[in-house]
């Protein structure tokens, strides 16, 4: 008989002791019952005693079984033992790390460190050396600028080995205050204060010659400031020689303007197409006499139904019970939440807002009106799914993408019958864009376009062209693969969103 080398589950059995072990083979163990005539053997699991559980309660159901301790002492099991909980201490540091990361991450008011609830909290924490963390707000703000202070040297550490960056500068103001890359500005938000201010945001650092481009909204103090301080690209510079010029200096040293430069300057793709979907699709429906009066009143009874849904709880509930749904109530910091609350609205049927206009004793849509929001979201959808691609709210919208969006954009736009597909505001708002041939570019080196979303031939040939003469003129470098997956609805809304015209492009009339 083999013994095994380990201790085997069955050992340890409290029935062990009616079955005798003859060997070991691998995961089995083959033993013999000792109440069964003859010699036959019965097969069990190393760590299973479930087939042998089985054949006492199967073959000996009539016999009176009795439990036995492994090494042949009767009595009860012997119970589990309790598990042993220890307090895991932490040191001072870490504590106050915890706390600063709390306070600032949740923007939490610093008096917090001195309010009686969130001491107690602190003081059930078990802390290495007695030492209990901030009992003032000085204190905690003295140490919060030595974070600052702290990440703010190993962001510079970071900068010093990117060869290229690209910033986003916005300014906005909120009960009184202004900030602008983490820094308020006091006094007006001219043009030459935001350009100085930004100077200085790129001096400190060290970024005036790293930056390649900065990003900014359509606001008129943001455009003038690039206008006025934008720096010269060096192939923009004229080679001919020219007389040398003497320049008083007093006067030079007393005027401000030109003393700083900033990099070259894109406009906010997103906010230009939400510009287009709010001021320039107004301006020309508006211009229109017989769309003029249709659109007016059909926005007004929707704003009056949003008006009545949002103010009244009886309203709201009769909604829900109608519609099925809540009302979407536009806002003017959400981009495409106009175009998104008409269509709620005009997802009901005819039959269905009659009803619910009856109900909450306001005018209901006209057929026309009715007809008009349903061209009109129908029109606009794909202008508001090019702006979600572009706001690009899953972090994978890379300025190849912006080409392309709008390529198609227009292409699905110029297919629609209706007469605002003769609006000419893509072209004119980003005349600049089409024309770059650093979007050209971008697009042709991201894998997911390359030179497909082009339609015609010729235009594909030259697009070709330009990528080996620019490839041919970069130094040869290791390049790196790295294939990143975008999310799903991201990847499913920007699949249909250029399938659809890479489709239509390929499509042959039938014979």
């Amino acid at each position: 008989m083999e013994r095994p080398t380990t201790r085997l589950t069955f050992e340890g059995w409290r029935y062990s002791h009616y079955f005798e072990l003859v060997e070991t083979k691998g995961k089995n163990v083959s033993v013999r019952c000792t109440l069964c005539p003859g010699e036959k053997l019965l097969s069990a699991a190393v760590n299973s005693n479930a087939n042998l559980a089985k054949h006492l309660k199967g073959k000996h159901a009539n016999m009176k079984l009795v439990a036995q301790l492994p090494g042949g002492n009767d009595g009860p099991s012997p119970k589990q033992q309790k598990l042993q909980f220890h307090h895991h201490q932490v040191s001072k540091q870490e504590l106050d790390k915890l706390v600063a990361s709390f306070v600032v991450e949740e923007m939490l008011p610093i008096n917090t460190v001195e309010s009686p609830t969130f001491r107690k909290i602190l003081s059930k924490i078990p802390i290495t050396g007695g030492r209990r963390p901030w009992t003032d707000r000085k204190t905690f703000t003295g140490y919060l600028d030595e974070c600052y202070l702290k990440m703010e040297s190993e962001l510079k550490k970071t900068f010093e080995s990117v060869p290229y960056v690209s910033t986003t500068a916005d300014i906005w103001s909120c009960h009184n205050r202004t900030a602008i890359a983490c820094k308020r500005i006091k006094g007006r938000h001219t043009f030459d204060v935001i350009g100085f201010e930004m100077e200085q945001i790129h001096s400190a650092f060290s970024l005036s010659h790293r930056i390649t481009a900065t990003v900014t909204d359509n606001g008129s103090n943001f455009v003038k400031a690039f206008k006025m301080f934008a720096s010269t690209e060096p192939y923009e510079e004229e080679e001919d020689e020219q007389d040398v010029v003497f320049t008083d200096m007093e006067e030079l040293l007393g005027t401000t303007e030109g003393q700083f430069s900033l990099p070259p300057h894109f406009r906010c793709a997103s906010h230009t197409l939400n510009l287009i979907s709010c001021n320039d699709i107004d301006k020309w429906l508006s211009s229109n006499s017989d769309s003029k009066c249709v659109y007016r009143s059909a926005t007004a009874k929707c704003a009056a139904l949003w008006t009545k849904a949002s103010c009244s709880t009886v309203a709201a509930e009769i909604v829900d019970e109608i519609c099925g749904k809540k009302l979407i109530v536009p806002t003017s910091t959400r981009w495409n939440s106009f175009h998104d609350a008409l269509s709620r609205i005009s997802d009901n049927s005819v039959i269905d807002l009659n009803r619910l206009c009856a109900r909450l004793d306001i005018r209901a849509p006209t057929e026309r009106e009715y007809l008009f929001l349903k061209e009109y979201c129908s029109v606009l959808k794909p202008l508001t799914v090019a702006l979600d691609i572009l706001q690009g709210e899953d972090n994978n919208s890379y300025y190849g993408f912006l080409l392309p969006t709008l390529e198609t954009l227009m292409s699905r736009t110029l297919a629609l019958s209706d007469g605002l597909s003769r609006m000419t505001a893509i072209k004119t708002r980003f005349a600049p864009v089409l024309e770059s041939k650093e979007a050209l570019l971008a697009a042709l080196t991201l894998p997911k376009f390359k030179v497909r979303w082009i339609g015609a031939a010729e235009r594909r040939e030259a697009a070709r062209a330009l990528l080996i003469a620019e490839r041919r003129t970069l130094p040869q470098e290791p390049a790196e693969n790295k294939k990143e997956k975008l999310p799903l609805t991201a990847a499913l809304l920007r699949l249909t969103f250029f399938l659809l015209v890479r489709r239509r492009k390929t499509q042959r009339p039938l014979a």
